[in-house]
């Protein structure tokens, strides 16, 4: 470590009398190339993980409710963790690279390298490519992990919530399906059940009850469906209904309202995505598929955005002897007030033209933000 330091100081010697070599630069470059993979993973986990706990403390009702297993319940959030950390990668991104490289200019260590030649494109371009290699792994999380990890986040959720999973009937015993759903059964051999029965009062001002002596569940888009044999009715509502069957097929629907049919496109894998497009049934549809393939596609070109909107406020701000102190905030100012943008500029997108004029102007502010930076 000591000879690490001794090579910096070294450097900075070096370079007051104006030159340094290719060496020098790659000793630049690890420099502040560590400091910001340390300080990036770091974020990384915190922002995430408080994140993932919050998701935790949302869905304790399966573990209250439906009575699932703690390692199933921790394993479907799990799978909650690449959507969350691609929400968060843009601003771990920046808060990393403000931190490092306001620390460095507070040391004095950016003003070292400036006077001896260094123009702020090179002082910042250890953040850039770093910001570069951040956008081309969150492209790969955005457009292809996230989708399939969400498609069993929703299948393992449903499953768990509505599906055979969580359905343990006890012998000799009334199990709560739902609000006003109540089933016995005498024996259950796995979804095979013998004398049942099941008193339904979710309806207001009506009930039926049903006797059988054999049932079977059944799996539906719908939810649970149970399969009666031999057996009696009874309901009431307008009128009194009394009769027999040989085979009744009940739906149990207890599915939340709207739940399963909702249009889940986090799940839908981009190329899905990109070819719904084509044959969106709904304008509301085509809406919410041109906004995620703008955060799936568009989002992650923000890492370097802020990266090189940060470098030239605190760059521009030291190496013009303005009060450094103050750039920090302006810089969370501009990177709250373009992540505003792009986010509602991504939410009013109705139309193929809409997204080509987003991805345009993303563009033409990383390029004008690299001249800006670049200019002497």
């Amino acid at each position: 470590m000591q000879g690490k330091k001794h090579n910096i100081l070294y450097l900075f010697d070096g370079m007051r009398f104006g030159f340094y070599t290719y060496t020098d630069m790659k000793i630049i470059n690890k420099y502040f190339s560590r400091q910001l993979v340390a300080i990036f993973f770091m974020l990384l986990m915190v922002l995430t993980g408080l994140a993932w706990m919050v998701q935790i403390m949302s869905m304790m009702k399966f573990l209250l409710n439906y009575g699932v297993d703690l390692g199933s319940f921790i394993g479907m959030t799990a799978m909650m963790i690449p959507f969350i950390t691609s929400i968060v990668v843009p601003f771990v991104t920046f808060i990393a690279v403000m931190f490092i490289y306001n620390k460095l200019i507070s040391d004095n260590e950016i003003t070292v390298m400036a006077a001896s030649g260094m123009s702020p494109r090179g002082l910042a371009m250890p953040a850039i490519w770093f910001a570069g290699i951040i956008t081309a792994l969150h492209l790969i999380l955005s457009i292809w992990i996230v989708p399939s990890t969400q498609a069993k986040f929703y299948d393992t959720q449903w499953n768990l919530r509505y599906g055979m999973a969580h359905m343990k009937l006890q012998e000799g015993a009334f199990t709560e399906l739902n609000d006003g759903l109540v089933v016995y059964v005498d024996k259950v051999s796995g979804h095979d059940l013998a004398q049942v029965m099941l008193s339904d009062q979710r309806a207001d001002n009506s009930w039926q009850t049903i006797f059988a002596e054999k049932g079977k569940l059944i799996s539906t888009p719908r939810g649970l469906s149970i399969v009666m044999t031999n057996g009696s009715l009874q309901a009431t509502g307008n009128a009194m209904v009394t009769g027999t069957f040989d085979t009744f097929d009940m739906d149990l629907n207890i599915v939340d309202n709207g739940g399963n049919n909702s249009y889940r496109v986090r799940r839908v894998s981009t190329e899905n995505l990109i070819k719904s497009l084509l044959d969106s049934p709904s304008e509301k549809r085509h809406k919410i598929v041109l906004t995620e393939l703008s955060n799936r596609f568009l989002m992650p070109i923000m890492n370097l955005v802020l990266t090189i909107l940060c470098m030239c406020v605190l760059l521009r701000s030291s190496l013009l002897r303005r009060r450094a102190s103050v750039a920090p905030a302006i810089a969370v100012a501009l990177m709250a007030t373009v992540m505003a943008l792009f986010m509602s500029g991504s939410n009013m997108i109705s139309s193929l033209t809409g997204f080509a004029i987003l991805t345009l102007l993303e563009f033409v502010l990383l390029v004008g933000l690299f001249v800006i930076l670049a200019r002497k």
